[in-house]
């Protein structure tokens, strides 16, 4: 049996002297010394490699399951041209096995040789005799580094790993510097409270107090370098009349600490940012033309890497960052979100709010083009002047589309300018028209009143029937009254069987008169008398004898018809 072993010096074709010792399972035993080895294995040839670029070349092919020209030819001269052609060759690849036995019609056999391939590697510089094996070791890694960067094609500028972290980085950092310039305004505000409202820029209101310290030092500090002019005067006017407390040393030193961390991180985040756009321009530069470098490094951030995100459709890179509200819609059946993180684009900014969702859609499948062109394009190309020319078509075409729609409105005032004839324009004219009394058909008749004497006579009869209606109701309410009390009185004599008394009747009478009094002139209220007030509580008392009276009645009547 002769097996083929390929190496960094080159293919190498050995003898295996007993093929009953490969059923064993204790094969390695064999290899545990280069006597044994030696024994079990001899080389019968060897194809060396001439150049590095060839070796490359050969495991390159060997690698992804071809069979090159060079160890063809070898194969070919080795076993068909010595008459061998009958012995079994053993490879490590079945692939490459059924290559082989296709062209060169050899038996080939690819069983599990593991353990003997394993043992040729640990036993090689004895099996080859005359190698040292520092000069293999040398072969072999300058073999694999040549083979690693000619099948990886490595760029360090491909790394979007560094976008992924400096984006993060970024948002961290935003928010320390928010949380530590709040904390200067807080701290500083006890000292001088009117600062916080005249700077508003939270570098520059870090910077002042370094520069100031106190409020007291206004007045001889110069601040053309950090506020304009007008700034600068306000300042000093206010400091002169603040109502802040007074701070101690200490204080101010802590102040100042804390002002030299937000100067320094901010100093740190622009470094940060250019770096990024830089990075940005080298990875994605068509993505970074079109919808600019933050929004890129987000979207590839939010995707994990820059291949992840050109496997997206369109759909999803246009939503992607609103997932949340995605599902939320899902579930309840409403309408889906129209951007996500692309809405962040300068593109989708600048459009009106009716078109943001149109535009939204539009950008995302150029960007969904550009990310593939900046994902799988050679990384060669992307260093030339013209990698990012993609980009910038896709962007003059969209502003192009969007300058056309803010142009053309609404959809419906375009639909309805060609649905017919149009109606032709009101036009003012100066003249001036007066009222033709000729075209009236009748004119008032001699002995007719003037229209205002009807119009009056009119209205004054409304007012006589309305007056005479409220009068008829009150006269109805008083009757009824009337009957109401004669009832009550018929009610009362009935249930006692004895007559009205004289004072009640007198009482009758006198309720009589007074309502007769107030009916007559009710806008005119009289005061009433020290003996009409007597003779009104007297009353009261006799209906309220009366009525217990005729509860008692009422009550025997009741207990005469139970015993009955």
């Amino acid at each position: 049996m002769l097996v083929l072993y390929e190496t960094a010096l080159g293919f190498c074709l050995f003898k295996l002297t007993d093929e009953g010792k490969l059923e064993s399972e204790n094969v390695y035993k064999d290899f545990e010394s280069p006597e044994k080895a030696s024994k079990l294995l001899k080389l019968k040839a060897i194809h060396r490699f001439t150049s590095t670029a060839m070796a490359v070349e050969e495991i390159t092919a060997l690698q992804e399951q071809k069979l090159t020209k060079s160890l063809k030819k070898f194969l070919s001269d080795e076993i068909i041209g010595k008459g061998k052609s009958k012995e079994t060759l053993a490879v490590f690849d079945s692939q490459l096995g059924k290559k082989i036995k296709e062209k060169l019609d050899v038996k080939v056999v690819s069983p599990h040789m593991t353990e003997l391939f394993h043992g040729i590697r640990s036993q090689l510089t004895a099996l080859l005799d005359g190698l040292d094996p520092k000069d293999l070791a040398t072969m072999s890694l300058g073999l694999s580094h040549s083979l690693s960067r000619f099948k990886l094609k490595f760029s360090p500028d491909k790394v979007d790993t560094m976008i992924v972290q400096a984006i993060a980085l970024l948002d961290d950092l935003d928010k320390e510097i928010n949380i530590y310039a709040m904390r200067v305004k807080e701290w500083y505000g006890w000292h001088f409270p009117e600062m916080a409202k005249i700077i508003v820029d939270n570098i520059a209101y870090a910077k002042v107090i370094k520069a100031m310290g106190f409020r007291t030092n206004a007045a001889s500090t110069d601040f053309a370098a950090i506020l304009p002019e007008d700034l600068e005067a306000t300042l000093k006017a206010a400091a002169v009349i603040s109502m802040g407390t007074d701070i101690s040393d200490s204080d101010m030193a802590h102040i100042n600490s804390l002002c030299d961390q937000v100067i320094s991180i901010s100093a740190y985040r622009t470094q940060l940012a250019e770096y990024l756009r830089n990075r940005m321009n080298a990875i994605a530069p068509n993505l970074t033309a079109l919808v600019g470098d933050l929004v890129g490094a987000r979207l590839i951030s939010h995707a994990g890497s820059l291949l992840s995100l050109a496997k997206h459709p369109a759909s999803t890179i246009q939503i992607l960052g609103a997932e949340k509200a995605l599902f939320r819609a899902l579930k309840t059946k409403h309408d889906t979100p129209k951007y996500g993180l692309i809405y962040h684009a300068s593109l989708i900014g600048q459009a009106p709010p009716k078109l943001k969702g149109k535009m939204a859609r539009m950008v995302a499948t150029k960007a969904a083009l550009s990310i593939r062109v900046d994902a799988l394009s050679d990384a060669d190309d992307k260093s030339e002047s013209q990698a990012p020319s993609i980009g910038l078509e896709n962007r003059a075409k969209l502003e192009a589309r969007l300058h056309s729609l803010e142009q053309q409105g609404d959809a419906t005032t375009v639909r309805s300018a060609f649905a017919g004839k149009k109606q032709a324009r009101f036009q003012m004219t100066g003249e001036t028209k007066t009222y033709n009394t000729a075209a009236d058909a009748v004119d008032l008749m001699p002995t007719q009143r003037e229209p205002m004497e009807a119009a009056v006579k009119a209205v004054q009869d409304v007012k006589a029937e309305k007056k005479k209606a409220k009068e008829e109701r009150k006269s109805k309410k008083r009757a009824e009254k009337e009957e109401i009390a004669d009832g009550i009185d018929e009610a009362r004599m009935d249930l006692d069987g004895e007559e009205e008394t004289k004072e009640s009747k007198k009482e009758k009478k006198r309720k009589r008169r007074e309502s007769e009094a107030m009916d007559v002139d009710p806008e005119e209220p009289r005061e009433e008398t020290e003996e009409e007030r007597k003779a009104r509580k007297k009353a009261k008392k006799a209906e309220k004898a009366a009525a217990t009276e005729d509860g008692d009645a009422s009550k025997k009547k009741k207990k005469k018809k139970s015993e009955a």
